[in-house]
Protein backbone atom coordinates (compact mmCIF):
# COMPACT_ATOMS: atom_id res chain seq x y z
CA UNK A 1 0.00 0.00 0.00
CA UNK A 2 1.16 3.80 -0.81
CA UNK A 3 1.65 5.58 2.28
CA UNK A 4 2.14 8.77 0.45
CA UNK A 5 -1.48 9.85 0.49
CA UNK A 6 -1.20 12.29 -2.32
CA UNK A 7 0.48 10.44 -4.62
CA UNK A 8 -1.98 9.74 -7.77
CA UNK A 9 -4.28 7.01 -8.23
CA UNK A 10 -5.65 4.85 -10.99
CA UNK A 11 -8.46 2.81 -11.84
CA UNK A 12 -9.16 0.56 -14.43
CA UNK A 13 -12.01 2.34 -15.82
CA UNK A 14 -8.98 5.34 -16.69
CA UNK A 15 -7.37 5.93 -19.39
CA UNK A 16 -4.54 3.55 -20.24
CA UNK A 17 -2.36 6.95 -20.40
CA UNK A 18 -3.63 7.51 -16.78
CA UNK A 19 -2.64 4.27 -15.50
CA UNK A 20 0.79 4.35 -16.73
CA UNK A 21 1.55 8.16 -15.89
CA UNK A 22 -0.16 7.18 -11.95
CA UNK A 23 2.57 4.31 -12.14
CA UNK A 24 5.36 6.40 -12.65
CA UNK A 25 4.89 9.57 -10.54
CA UNK A 26 4.25 6.42 -7.32
CA UNK A 27 8.02 5.48 -8.76
CA UNK A 28 8.80 9.42 -8.62
CA UNK A 29 10.37 9.53 -11.75
CA UNK A 30 10.46 11.79 -14.61
CA UNK A 31 8.11 11.48 -17.85
CA UNK A 32 9.78 14.01 -20.16
CA UNK A 33 9.31 13.99 -23.46
CA UNK A 34 12.83 12.58 -23.93
CA UNK A 35 12.25 10.20 -21.12
CA UNK A 36 12.11 6.35 -21.59
CA UNK A 37 9.11 5.10 -20.03
CA UNK A 38 8.76 1.12 -20.83
CA UNK A 39 9.47 0.07 -17.56
CA UNK A 40 6.22 1.34 -16.24
CA UNK A 41 4.46 -0.33 -19.47
CA UNK A 42 2.61 -3.77 -18.35
CA UNK A 43 1.56 -6.55 -21.42
CA UNK A 44 -0.86 -5.09 -23.76
CA UNK A 45 -1.15 -1.24 -22.50
CA UNK A 46 0.81 -0.48 -25.99
CA UNK A 47 -1.98 -1.59 -27.56
CA UNK A 48 -4.62 0.28 -25.47
CA UNK A 49 -2.34 3.47 -25.76
CA UNK A 50 -2.15 3.27 -29.64
CA UNK A 51 -6.18 3.15 -29.31
CA UNK A 52 -6.14 5.67 -27.07
CA UNK A 53 -3.89 8.36 -29.15
CA UNK A 54 -5.58 7.42 -32.36
CA UNK A 55 -8.65 8.41 -30.74
CA UNK A 56 -7.47 11.33 -29.40
CA UNK A 57 -6.01 12.75 -32.57
CA UNK A 58 -9.12 12.08 -34.12
CA UNK A 59 -10.60 14.48 -32.29
CA UNK A 60 -7.77 17.24 -32.90
CA UNK A 61 -8.29 16.15 -36.60
CA UNK A 62 -12.24 17.08 -35.86
CA UNK A 63 -10.91 20.47 -34.30
CA UNK A 64 -9.22 21.44 -37.23
CA UNK A 65 -12.44 21.07 -39.29
CA UNK A 66 -11.74 17.75 -41.46
CA UNK A 67 -14.22 16.00 -42.48
CA UNK A 68 -12.93 12.58 -41.80
CA UNK A 69 -16.21 10.48 -42.27
CA UNK A 70 -16.88 11.82 -46.03
CA UNK A 71 -12.33 12.78 -46.96
CA UNK A 72 -11.08 9.18 -48.05
CA UNK A 73 -7.53 10.79 -47.38
CA UNK A 74 -8.03 11.15 -44.00
CA UNK A 75 -10.64 8.41 -42.68
CA UNK A 76 -7.29 6.35 -41.52
CA UNK A 77 -4.89 9.23 -40.42
CA UNK A 78 -5.59 9.14 -36.88
CA UNK A 79 -4.39 5.19 -36.50
CA UNK A 80 -1.78 5.86 -39.17
CA UNK A 81 -0.41 8.73 -36.86
CA UNK A 82 -1.10 6.96 -33.25
CA UNK A 83 0.68 3.90 -34.84
CA UNK A 84 3.56 6.11 -35.89
CA UNK A 85 4.06 7.93 -33.19
CA UNK A 86 3.99 5.06 -30.91
CA UNK A 87 5.87 2.26 -32.66
CA UNK A 88 8.25 4.18 -35.16
CA UNK A 89 9.13 7.87 -35.02
CA UNK A 90 8.73 7.86 -30.73
CA UNK A 91 9.39 4.18 -30.18
CA UNK A 92 12.35 4.18 -27.91
CA UNK A 93 10.27 5.98 -25.11
CA UNK A 94 8.08 2.84 -25.27
CA UNK A 95 11.08 -0.05 -25.72
CA UNK A 96 13.66 -1.06 -23.80
CA UNK A 97 17.10 -0.19 -25.10
CA UNK A 98 18.85 -2.65 -28.05
CA UNK A 99 20.50 -5.84 -26.66
CA UNK A 100 24.03 -5.05 -26.44
CA UNK A 101 26.54 -7.66 -26.56
CA UNK A 102 29.64 -6.30 -24.97
CA UNK A 103 32.74 -8.07 -25.25
CA UNK A 104 36.31 -7.93 -22.57
CA UNK A 105 39.34 -5.19 -24.33
CA UNK A 106 41.76 -9.08 -24.50
CA UNK A 107 43.83 -6.67 -26.20
CA UNK A 108 43.93 -3.84 -24.23
CA UNK A 109 42.78 -1.67 -27.56
CA UNK A 110 43.91 2.37 -26.34
CA UNK A 111 44.10 3.76 -29.90
CA UNK A 112 41.30 6.26 -31.17
CA UNK A 113 38.42 4.23 -32.87
CA UNK A 114 35.85 6.65 -34.50
CA UNK A 115 32.19 5.12 -35.92
CA UNK A 116 30.43 7.71 -37.86
CA UNK A 117 28.28 9.19 -40.00
CA UNK A 118 25.52 7.07 -38.29
CA UNK A 119 22.26 8.19 -39.68
CA UNK A 120 19.75 9.92 -37.04
CA UNK A 121 15.91 10.53 -37.17
CA UNK A 122 14.57 11.96 -34.22
CA UNK A 123 11.44 14.88 -33.86
CA UNK A 124 11.89 18.43 -32.42
CA UNK A 125 9.85 18.16 -28.79
CA UNK A 126 9.09 22.09 -29.61
CA UNK A 127 6.77 21.41 -32.99
CA UNK A 128 7.16 17.53 -33.33
CA UNK A 129 8.41 18.65 -36.87
CA UNK A 130 11.68 16.26 -38.05
CA UNK A 131 15.41 16.30 -36.92
CA UNK A 132 17.39 14.87 -39.87
CA UNK A 133 21.07 14.22 -39.39
CA UNK A 134 24.38 12.42 -38.57
CA UNK A 135 26.32 11.43 -35.69
CA UNK A 136 30.21 10.59 -34.77
CA UNK A 137 31.46 9.11 -32.05
CA UNK A 138 34.71 8.95 -30.92
CA UNK A 139 36.26 6.63 -28.05
CA UNK A 140 39.34 5.92 -26.42
CA UNK A 141 39.03 2.93 -24.60
CA UNK A 142 41.32 1.45 -22.13
CA UNK A 143 42.33 -2.30 -20.64
CA UNK A 144 38.50 -2.20 -18.59
CA UNK A 145 36.74 -0.92 -21.55
CA UNK A 146 33.96 -2.83 -22.88
CA UNK A 147 33.94 -3.06 -26.94
CA UNK A 148 30.63 -3.64 -28.72
CA UNK A 149 29.77 -4.18 -32.38
CA UNK A 150 29.76 -1.44 -34.77
CA UNK A 151 26.15 -1.97 -35.81
CA UNK A 152 24.93 -1.58 -32.07
CA UNK A 153 26.36 2.16 -32.15
CA UNK A 154 23.57 2.52 -34.84
CA UNK A 155 21.27 0.71 -32.70
CA UNK A 156 21.70 2.62 -29.33
CA UNK A 157 21.61 6.26 -31.29
CA UNK A 158 18.49 5.06 -33.05
CA UNK A 159 17.13 4.12 -29.51
CA UNK A 160 17.34 7.85 -28.00
CA UNK A 161 16.49 9.64 -30.70
CA UNK A 162 13.47 8.20 -31.38
CA UNK A 163 12.31 10.47 -29.05
CA UNK A 164 10.55 14.09 -29.60
CA UNK A 165 14.24 15.38 -28.68
CA UNK A 166 16.41 19.04 -28.81
CA UNK A 167 19.43 18.41 -30.14
CA UNK A 168 21.36 19.81 -27.40
CA UNK A 169 19.77 16.81 -24.71
CA UNK A 170 19.58 14.43 -27.64
CA UNK A 171 23.59 13.94 -27.44
CA UNK A 172 23.95 14.61 -23.30
CA UNK A 173 21.34 11.40 -23.48
CA UNK A 174 23.84 9.17 -25.82
CA UNK A 175 27.04 9.89 -24.31
CA UNK A 176 25.80 8.71 -20.78
CA UNK A 177 24.59 5.59 -22.64
CA UNK A 178 27.83 4.96 -24.60
CA UNK A 179 29.61 5.99 -20.64
CA UNK A 180 27.87 3.18 -18.82
CA UNK A 181 28.20 0.79 -21.53
CA UNK A 182 31.63 0.94 -23.20
CA UNK A 183 33.24 2.42 -19.67
CA UNK A 184 36.19 4.36 -21.75
CA UNK A 185 38.75 6.14 -20.84
CA UNK A 186 37.44 9.24 -23.07
CA UNK A 187 34.23 9.72 -25.49
CA UNK A 188 33.18 12.45 -28.23
CA UNK A 189 29.95 12.83 -29.63
CA UNK A 190 29.42 15.13 -32.52
CA UNK A 191 25.91 15.60 -34.36
CA UNK A 192 24.97 17.71 -37.48
CA UNK A 193 21.23 18.19 -38.22
CA UNK A 194 18.54 19.79 -40.04
CA UNK A 195 15.72 21.08 -38.17
CA UNK A 196 12.50 21.27 -40.30
CA UNK A 197 11.31 23.43 -37.56
CA UNK A 198 13.28 25.94 -39.58
CA UNK A 199 12.99 24.55 -42.92
CA UNK A 200 8.69 23.85 -42.58
CA UNK A 201 7.90 27.23 -40.44
CA UNK A 202 8.54 30.26 -38.76
CA UNK A 203 12.34 31.53 -40.64
CA UNK A 204 11.41 28.90 -43.51
CA UNK A 205 15.16 28.84 -43.78
CA UNK A 206 16.27 25.75 -45.31
CA UNK A 207 19.89 25.72 -45.48
CA UNK A 208 21.21 26.18 -41.37
CA UNK A 209 21.85 22.94 -39.56
CA UNK A 210 23.21 22.59 -36.36
CA UNK A 211 26.13 21.19 -35.20
CA UNK A 212 27.50 20.26 -31.73
CA UNK A 213 29.44 17.88 -29.98
CA UNK A 214 29.36 16.37 -26.19
CA UNK A 215 32.87 15.33 -25.22
CA UNK A 216 34.05 13.76 -22.04
CA UNK A 217 37.22 12.29 -20.15
CA UNK A 218 40.12 12.48 -22.00
CA UNK A 219 38.74 13.91 -24.72
CA UNK A 220 37.80 17.08 -22.92
CA UNK A 221 41.21 17.25 -20.62
CA UNK A 222 43.42 16.38 -23.51
CA UNK A 223 43.40 19.04 -26.42
CA UNK A 224 45.24 16.84 -28.73
CA UNK A 225 43.63 13.61 -28.75
CA UNK A 226 40.20 15.97 -29.10
CA UNK A 227 42.10 18.11 -32.23
CA UNK A 228 42.96 14.97 -33.67
CA UNK A 229 38.93 13.40 -33.66
CA UNK A 230 37.65 16.59 -35.13
CA UNK A 231 40.37 16.83 -37.66
CA UNK A 232 39.70 13.02 -38.97
CA UNK A 233 35.42 14.37 -39.35
CA UNK A 234 36.63 17.64 -41.06
CA UNK A 235 38.26 14.89 -43.64
CA UNK A 236 35.19 12.28 -43.59
CA UNK A 237 32.72 14.71 -43.94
Amino acid sequence: MDDNPKTPKSSPQEPVSARIRARIQRARKRFHANDNIAAFLEAGELDALLAEVEGKFKGVLESLVIDTESDHNTQDTARRVAKMYLTEVFSGRYVEAPAVTEFPNASSLNELMIVGPIKVRSACSHHFCPIMGRLWIGIMPNEHSNLIGLSKYSRLAEWVMSRPQIQEEAITQMAEVLMNKVRPDGLAVVMEADHFCMHWRGVKDDETKMINSVMRGSFLKDHILRGEFLALLNNKK
